[in-house]
């Protein structure tokens, strides 16, 4: 994927000085668990690094979430990582992790200086190895992401969110180790989105994730070898939309607790589709390594849209749509 150009001077200065006037927003606040979050918009895991708080106001997101940190320093694949075909964009990058005290060290002390809340993302290969990495952490988080749906830690694309004990144990284990809330984001490959999203809730997760990139295989053109070092990668951006709307609605139907979109979402249309069927918030990915503006861009047109249609947030203007 070719570099995103950096904006200009004149183009930053633009952007931050067309912030909304104190005063002239709605209330778009959401909670997830016991966590209150000033809107539904936040960045995807391993999408948004603590840098992006020079190019854009950070401060006007709902949370940031961190780059997954597994126990220990762990490297990532090999190159090439990331490729761009027409469906969309595959990452094979294998989330490389300074480990639990490096990003408690290193990394923490400048996602806490943006001043949204902090969802830590977690990593693990088995189940039982999300609760030390929580105990690790301790109180650094808001709220902890478990990701148990990677697609590129292993060449044969299995993932532990795929199977609902599974993701029971590893929910439960870590619900003994804090009292944050737990979200767990959950894979497009599931015999049943529904089965994993009550295994979480059940053993104690306060909101589902839905859903990861989905496994893939691209290919060089002419050459037809593979296009990543790891062969097997993670598709994402505009082309699973549609796969991701059906199982957020799936999701929504059959649990409790607020689900958090993530999938191919670009403009505040994508966002207000997936909260149409039932997502309480979202999570952006692939379209801020184009548009590094595009959160934002997305929370003030919820806003404007919001005011113009005279309701007092997301599920007003929801309602009022479904009751023309």
């Amino acid at each position: 994927m070719s570099e995103t150009p950096r904006p200009t001077t004149d183009a930053r200065r633009t952007f931050f000085a067309a912030r909304p006037a104190p005063g002239a927003t709605v209330d778009l606040g959401v909670s997830i668990g016991g966590l209150r979050l000033l809107n539904p918009v936040m960045p995807a895991s391993g999408c948004f690094g603590p840098a992006l708080g020079r190019l854009i106001p950070v401060d006007e997101l709902g949370a940031v979430v961190t780059k997954t940190v597994f126990g220990v320093p762990r490297g990532g694949n090999p190159a090439h990582r990331l490729t761009e075909i027409r469906a969309g964009m595959v990452n094979s990058v294998g989330i490389p992790s300074r480990g639990a005290a490096g990003y408690l060290a290193e990394l923490h002390p400048h996602y806490r200086a943006l001043g949204p809340p902090v969802i830590i993302s977690v990593g693990a290969h088995r189940p039982n190895g999300y609760a030390p990495v929580v105990r690790d952490l301790g109180a650094a988080g808001d709220a902890y992401e478990l990701n148990v749906s990677c697609p590129n830690l292993d060449r044969d694309g299995t993932d532990i969110g795929s199977d609902p004990d599974a993701i029971e144990s590893a929910v439960a284990a870590v619900r003994l180790e804090t009292d944050k809330p737990i979200i767990v984001k959950l894979p497009v490959l599931a015999s049943s989105i529904a089965e994993c999203a009550q295994s979480a809730q059940a053993a104690g997760a306060d909101a589902v994730c839905v859903a990861n990139s989905i496994p893939a295989l691209p290919l060089e053109a002419y050459t037809r070898a593979p296009a990543i070092g790891n062969v097997i990668g993670g598709l994402s951006g505009p082309s699973i939309r549609p796969i991701v709307l059906r199982l957020v609605w799936l999701a929504a139907r059959s649990v409790d607790i607020p689900v958090i979109a993530c999938g191919g979402i670009e403009t505040a249309d994508d966002a207000l589709d997936y909260f149409s069927v039932g997502a309480s918030a979202v999570q952006v990915g692939t379209a801020s390594f184009a548009r590094p503006f595009a959160m934002v861009e997305i929370v003030r047109t919820l806003q404007q849209r919001c005011t113009d249609d005279r309701v007092a947030g997301i599920r007003d203007l929801i309602d009022l749509w479904r009751a023309q």
